[in-house]
């Protein structure tokens, strides 16, 4: 399932990335909870919140900071030939809550970028979902790759993670693997300028695109991050992003 709506009407409109890793709303219906994450200014004590993830020492980070715009904290990235995350720690089932709704925001697309090129694997807005797993049944290439991820970032990696983003040319719905790992796979949410500088709202069902793109069901949710990222193309690019959220099939539009 997928439900992309454009918010005209309002005026507000990779491998070490994987070592990511979500509060509570009333429910919809007795059988669909909603589950929305922490705002992104939340006080760290009162429970788990978002947190600043740089990728390497070798990378600049990309900067992340909170407004208010129109009653609502939004966050800005803003990256300078730079790459990290900021990310939000906890476990959903998706078996329970299987969409994911987000909005974003950019007001310019990076035109280098190509995420089917490791070399210009850039994007202005990235939503990123990391799940549990199996790790030992992984090909020994790949434990090898989880192990030296581990080694770098002094972090467990996710068993395979999703990354939605907003992509030059690529048609929406395409699933781009990653050339660094088969346990990510980059989905596109978005495709092209239309809708550049405007609010964009999302709904994606984690199961099915898990599915499609691991032939397999997915194991529980460990948290989510975004991202905005330059290093790729040395470019800047400025990115905004709203309130996430987790509910049932049948809350979705």
């Amino acid at each position: 399932m997928t439900c992309r709506i454009a918010e005209h009407s309002r005026t507000h409109r990779a491998p070490l990335l994987l070592a990511l890793m979500l509060a509570g709303a009333p429910a919809l219906a007795a059988d669909c909870a909603t589950r929305i994450l922490t705002a992104f200014d939340a006080d760290a004590k009162a429970g788990p919140g978002w947190a600043h993830v740089p990728l390497s020492k070798l990378k600049r980070d990309t900067v992340y900071s909170t407004a208010q715009e129109n009653g609502s904290v939004i966050l800005k990235a803003t990256a300078e030939g730079a790459a990290s995350a900021y990310v939000h720690l906890a476990p959903i089932d998706p078996a329970r809550l299987p969409v994911i709704e987000w909005r974003w925001r950019t007001d310019a697309l990076i035109g280098a970028a190509d995420n089917r090129n490791p070399k210009l694997e850039d994007a202005p807005v990235r939503v990123i979902v990391g799940f549990d797993g199996d790790k030992t049944r992984l090909p020994e290439q790949e434990q090898r790759r989880f192990n030296r991820a581990k080694t770098l970032s002094g972090r467990d990696l996710p068993y395979a993670t999703l990354m939605y983003i907003w992509e030059n040319r690529a048609p929406v719905g395409t699933v781009i693997p990653s050339t660094h790992t088969a346990q990510l796979k980059m989905i596109v949410a978005e495709s092209g300028p239309q809708g550049v500088g405007a609010w964009r709202t999302y709904q994606r069902n984690l199961v099915q695109d898990y599915q499609r793109a691991f032939g397999t069901a997915p194991g529980r949710i460990l948290g989510v991050a975004v991202m905005t990222d330059t290093d790729n193309t040395d470019s800047k690019a400025e990115g905004f992003y709203g309130e996430i959220r987790f509910t049932c099939a049948s809350a979705a539009k």
